[in-house]
């Protein structure tokens, strides 16, 4: 049978979800606790790569067993193999054509930064660090551009390799708590580093070196010199993927 695991993970020990060469990387990480649980070799297909230091709430995970552990018990048996930043949240069955990448219809990220005087050892890791403090006004009317169905050349970092830059973005909030503030960014896919120049973008309207008029030419020249920075990976988190039978 095919599984969907939902998994959550700090990336910061990691080279990111992809096996790889220079490093340990959380899908290698399950399939040996898989590997441990059914004695089953079997491969673990993400939603989508996350890289390194990345974190994720929700990554959805598919991979096919003959086990015979139930499904309800089956984190709980995987789990008991997994190091403390790696746990297996829950387990269904899905249809055997299913794909954990391709069928999905929705991905939502996270984005984590702080700005004060002195950076913090406590959200070392889980946030960015910034020292201007941004206007999260001028970041919300720029955000506002962002939305819909555009070419986001723009967003992606070089070494992506997609057929088409087209997305949809059909979400985006920014929240301030103290000196935290939180980007959330929902839509039907996402390019290479795409959220974290987005975030970068943003925050560069906030401190006055882009204005928020200026996005949509921005977006539309496609040029990635004129996009912000891109964002340290320690503050971004794949918080939920939806496929169509979360719908029901």
């Amino acid at each position: 049978m095919r599984v969907l695991l939902r998994v959550e993970y700090k990336g910061t020990d990691y080279c990111g979800w992809q096996r790889q060469k220079n490093g340990l990387s959380v899908q290698e990480v399950l399939a040996r606790a898989v590997l441990e649980t059914t004695g089953e070799a079997s491969v673990m297909h993400g939603s989508g790569r996350t890289d390194a230091g990345v974190h994720a709430i929700a990554q959805a995970v598919h991979f096919d067993t003959h086990t015979s552990i139930p499904l309800d018990k089956l984190p709980i048996a995987i789990n008991a193999h997994l190091p403390a930043n790696i746990r297996v949240l829950s387990a269904r069955e899905v249809e055997p054509g299913f794909n954990a990448r391709f069928d999905a219809k929705q991905k939502t990220y996270l984005y984590k930064l702080y700005s004060a005087p002195v950076s913090s050892p406590l959200r070392e890791g889980l946030f960015a660090f910034v020292h201007k403090r941004p206007d999260v006004d001028k970041m919300r009317k720029a955000a506002t551009y962002v939305l819909g169905e555009h070419d986001f050349k723009v967003f992606q970092a070089a070494g992506g390799h997609v057929k088409t830059t087209v997305r949809t973005v059909t979400a985006l909030e920014i929240k301030e708590n103290g000196e935290e503030i939180t980007f959330e960014v929902t839509g039907n896919g996402f390019l290479y580093n795409m959220v974290r120049i987005m975030v970068g973008t943003l925050y560069y309207v906030g401190i006055g070196k882009i204005n928020a008029e200026d996005i949509p030419d921005i977006i539309l020249s496609g040029k990635r010199d004129r996009a912000g920075k891109t964002m340290p990976p320690e503050g971004l988190y794949l918080k939920e993927v939806k496929y169509a039978f979360d719908e029901d």
